[in-house]
């Protein structure tokens, strides 16, 4: 396995943490985005503080380990781990600051004018607060514990992410009045929000702590409340198991999910009001310091503000409903692995239905000519759809296996569940290899057609969850081209034998050849600038970080070669440097949809080759992940990557931001007199004609290889 060790000014390089907030802070423009409906910007709002959290239990967590560590080094952007540290939460204030501003200033207010009301105690009537107390007493009062802390009551261990409060009592010790903290814990398994109304124009919710901090003196009776505010710790998440010494990885991992919810706190929110002296005495007893404060003007745990937006209600104040149609090869009344055989088919989600796939599985599961199905799976999700089809062909008397990653973070629980279930129906579950996550897309179905063996085979850049296929956008590719299922065939068997890997006709394979593969690719289309031949690269991925394929990026862009980037999250290249990376563009698309496909396009001399696949331009997709990526070779799939998929998003005047050589992005505001184009809505209209009917028309009013030909943008 080849690194490439190269020396890039520091200056270049963006550090990969302030480039997430900057990130989260595009999702907070969402929120704050007025054309869109109420109910979507508190969708976005919560999006924002699910992100961070995340961002602190993984990435700040892993920050402060090493400033704890006795290893000091600069990161490739010349900050250590403390400069990084200190800037993250300057930059990280000041976005949870705009964040509640928006929320108290815009969203709060205009949920009230649109009848969905979020009370306190104090705006209820005597009729309301009844039915409040009625509650308390029923379903809140018998689960809650007090829990104070002195000399004699050690400091109690307060769950990861769990919302507490911090009480102060005065107490009447023999006329001697003494003040004494306690922590009341508020439910988990209780909703956050209590509905208390629901009619055609209004819907009313009251606070779980307010229902408590009306009877908190039920709870420390004979004594007073000084006082009460609401606070949240947030721990260490990361998972550190010892793969190699691992008998047992499911049970393993069982175990260390346990421990994820107790590890070292790494994060303190408080609302405000609290006085010094009670945060400085938490911040004491968790052991951290006044840099990990901070104090929140508003609901702490804002996700729990989804409960607002789920349900059958105020469809005025949501995006329009959007149902994707079935891929038109699959509308032809032929059977799906005829539809495969005769060639190859695409499938854009969520504008085309991810049903096809669970057809694909479902079928096989059940067709008497199919022998056997491999699939890989990273992230379970609820829709038992796939689980059932799987577990049916086991019954069906058909060679099931399923390489499936338990260390997908933040859905280990599920991914467990999903185990234990298909071990019991006598699927033959893996892990795949030690040290390696499995993030690979794909399936394949070992079928006896009437020719002999044929493999048909999906490969996607999302994962097997119908319910996440409705909000991700990926690219998926139903196959019968042998060579293609060689390939898959020899990585399943890497996964799940004694093996080596032994190379392949046409996927790169991370960690053996995909680095290799795409560095030599920007290398040949330096060489074509540099020779006079037409050289472009436009990728579309999730987050650019490996600093080799950045330099690689830069010595491209001084050769000459045109470099149009759509990247929605961490982009670590800095875009329009004189002498540096004048020729390359970097964009970000926030819309409806969470841009997740990964496509590469390479111009060849006029040759253009399209890649598509599970992997972003990191390390760890690189070097810690056992990821694919294929080529797509029909060539009327690869104009429709190319002058529908990658020319829309690069035209997007709407949802489309453009970074800065600083790191900032801004608004690719549309020329004067051009045409709005908001690249999602496209595809969603797109959609509703057939496939055939669309690239027909979009080709002849475009050309071939239009997109390649766009003009770069200010």
């Amino acid at each position: 396995m080849k690194r490439y060790l190269r020396v890039m000014e520091v200056s270049h390089y963006i550090n990969r943490e302030l480039g997430w907030l900057e990130f989260n802070h595009r999702v907070l423009e969402e929120a704050k985005d007025a054309s869109n409906p109420l109910l979507e910007r508190l969708k976005f709002f919560c999006i924002v503080s699910n992100n961070l959290d995340e961002f602190f239990e993984v990435r700040v967590a892993g920050l402060k380990q090493q400033i704890e560590s006795d290893v000091v080094e600069r990161g490739a952007d010349g900050r250590t781990a403390t400069e990084t540290f200190q800037a993250v939460t300057r930059r990280a204030r000041r976005m949870i600051d705009e964040q509640y501003l928006v929320w108290r200033e815009e969203i709060l207010p205009q949920l009230d004018e649109a009848g969905i009301m979020l009370h306190k105690c104090e705006s209820l009537s005597e009729r309301q607060l009844k039915r409040a107390d009625q509650y308390y007493d029923e379903e809140v009062h018998p689960v809650l514990t007090p829990l104070s802390f002195d000399p004699s009551h050690p400091f109690p261990l307060l769950l990861n992410k769990s919302l507490n409060i911090i009480v102060e009592v005065e107490i009447d010790l023999k006329g001697r009045k003494e003040k004494r903290l306690a922590v009341v814990q508020v439910p988990s398994n209780l909703p956050r929000l209590v509905p208390f109304k629901a009619t055609k124009t209004h819907r009313d919710f009251l606070f779980l702590g307010e229902i408590i901090y009306r009877h908190l003196e039920r709870l420390f009776p004979g004594n007073r409340i000084v006082g009460h505010w609401m606070f949240r710790v947030t721990r260490n998440s990361e998972l550190y198991l010892d793969e190699e010494s691992i008998s047992d990885m499911l049970k393993a991992m069982e175990e260390e999910l346990d421990n994820r919810r107790k590890g070292d706190a790494v994060r303190l929110e408080v609302t405000k009001g609290c006085p010094p002296q009670i945060r400085n005495q938490l911040l004491k007893e968790l052991q951290l310091t006044q840099d990990d404060l901070y104090i929140i003007d508003g609901p702490l745990n804002p996700i729990q503000l989804m409960q607002v937006y789920e349900g059958d209600h105020s469809p005025e104040l949501r995006d329009k409903a959007f149902i994707a149609p079935t891929a038109y090869p699959f509308l032809q009344g032929k059977l799906l692995f005829e539809t495969i055989r005769e060639k190859d088919v695409m499938l854009h989600h969520p504008y085309e239905s991810f049903n096809s796939v669970v057809n694909f599985i479902e079928q096989a599961a059940s067709d008497p000519k199919v022998l056997a199905i491999k699939q890989t799976m990273y992230r379970a999700g609820s829709d038992q759809r796939i689980f059932k089809a799987l577990m049916n062909a086991v019954r069906n008397d058909k060679q099931v296996t399923v390489v499936l990653e338990l260390k997908a973070r933040f859905d280990e629980d599920n991914n467990i569940k999903a185990a234990r279930r298909l071990e019991k129906a006598g699927v033959h579950v893996l892990y795949g290899l030690a040290g390696y996550k499995i993030h690979c897309k794909m399936c394949m179905v070992v079928r006896k057609d009437e020719d002999g063996i044929r493999r048909y085979v999906h490969l996607a850049t999302g994962n097997y969850n119908p319910s996440t296929a409705k909000l991700y956008t990926d690219i998926g590719l139903l196959s019968a081209r042998p060579e293609l299922g060689r390939d898959v065939g020899d990585v399943f068997n890497l996964l799940t034998g004694v093996c080596q890997f032994q190379g392949t006709e046409k996927l790169l394979v991370a960690p053996f050849n995909l680095h290799e593969g795409m560095m030599s690719k920007i290398r040949r289309e330096t060489e074509n600038a540099k020779n006079g031949l037409p050289a472009r690269i436009v990728a579309k991925m999730n987050a650019l970080v490996d600093c080799d394929i950045i330099s690689a990026l830069y010595e491209a862009s001084r050769a000459g070669v045109q470099i149009d980037l759509i990247i929605r999250g961490i982009c670590c290249l800095r875009p329009g440097l004189k002498g540096v990376s004048k020729n390359i563009r970097v964009i970000s698309i926030l819309d409806r949809f969470l841009e997740h496909s990964r496509i590469f396009y390479f111009e060849n001399g006029c040759r253009p080759e399209v890649y598509v696949g599970s992997a972003d331009w990191m390390p760890r997709n690189f070097f810690k992940r056992i990821e694919t990526v294929f080529p797509v070779e029909d060539g009327n799939l690869r104009d429709r990557l190319i002058n529908e998929v990658l020319e829309l998003s690069l035209e997007d005047n709407v949802k489309a931001r453009s970074m800065r050589s600083d790191g900032s992005y801004v608004r690719a505001l549309p020329e004067k007199k051009s045409k709005l184009i908001r690249s999602q809505a496209s595809f969603m209209g797109l959609s509703q004609r057939s496939n055939r009917d669309r690239f027909s028309k979009r080709s002849k009013q475009r050309g071939r290889y239009a997109a390649m030909t766009v003009k770069k943008k200010p």
